[in-house]
């Protein structure tokens, strides 16, 4: 597993390389989905290096990534074990030239994301973590352990999203009462919970499974949460839609975040 892992981080250090040559251009090449989400040629360049090297690291893993997941839930429902990818997660913040954007990358076994990566291009920044490994962040060429913050203050700091912050979530704020917020793309927001520098990450909107796959492992390994609004985990593969209910992130164990 310790191998794997470092196999995956390489391949998303490899995507971002592949990202960045577009990010540094003049033409991203931006095209629309059916659902208006954009399309940047940096995407479907993070997909190939990405898909070619999972398909040589374990040929008998299938995969799934955001640009080909016209796959019908007949066939990916037999799925024990398979590979999860958001090869640009954040598009709207790259387009933006912001850096919150990542590359995401994770294995899902029996519904769990058990082993992922999510790689900052912009930092070189790296989030790591494996059932029964760790979890770890590489920052300027250190590698180093991080955990959730255990104990919210009365305060707490609480994430959002930068491009879709929800009248439900505006909602679940006043409620909340007293709070920081901070503003972030992409999948980042589950690391900034995961590394202690947030306590909450609500969610009350649309996302897809592979935005939330591989931090949501990242999260758990750093000893915290990312539950439904039944208190359930989130899972992955066990409906024919792709999309994830509402969920939170955090790390205090001891506070009913839910049903502030």
């Amino acid at each position: 597993m310790n191998e794997l892992l470092k196999d995956i981080e390489e391949l998303a250090v490899k995507a971002g390389i592949a990202i960045m040559e577009i990010y540094q251009s003049d033409d991203f090449g931006i095209n629309h989905k059916d659902d208006d989400s954009p399309l940047t040629k940096a995407d479907l360049a993070a997909h190939q290096v990405i898909v070619k090297g999972l398909q040589q690291l374990t040929p008998e893993i299938p995969v799934l990534s955001e640009e080909s997941a016209d796959i019908d839930y007949e066939e990916r429902r037999n799925w024990n074990k398979y590979w999860l990818v958001d090869p640009l997660d954040g598009t709207k913040e790259f387009i933006k030239r912001n850096g919150e954007f990542t590359v995401n990358i994770a294995l899902i076994d029996q519904g769990k994301s058990t082993l992922s990566v999510v790689y900052v291009p912009v930092t070189e920044v790296s989030y790591s973590a494996a059932v029964g490994v760790g979890v770890f962040k590489r920052e300027d060429g250190k590698k180093h352990s991080i955990m959730v913050k255990k104990n919210s203050r009365f305060k707490p700091t609480v994430v959002g999203s930068r491009s879709h912050m929800s009248d439900e979530v505006k909602a679940y704020l006043e409620r909340l009462g007293q709070h920081e917020l901070v503003s972030m793309g992409s999948s980042l927001k589950f690391c900034l919970v995961a590394e202690g520098k947030a306590d909450l990450y609500p969610r009350l909107g649309l996302t897809s499974e592979w935005d939330t796959a591989a931090a949501q492992c990242i999260v758990e390994q750093a000893g915290g949460k990312v539950v439904t609004l039944d208190g359930e985990p989130l899972l992955y593969n066990s409906k024919d839609s792709l999309l994830n209910p509402h969920f939170m992130v955090f790390g205090d164990k001891s506070r009913d975040w839910v049903n502030a």
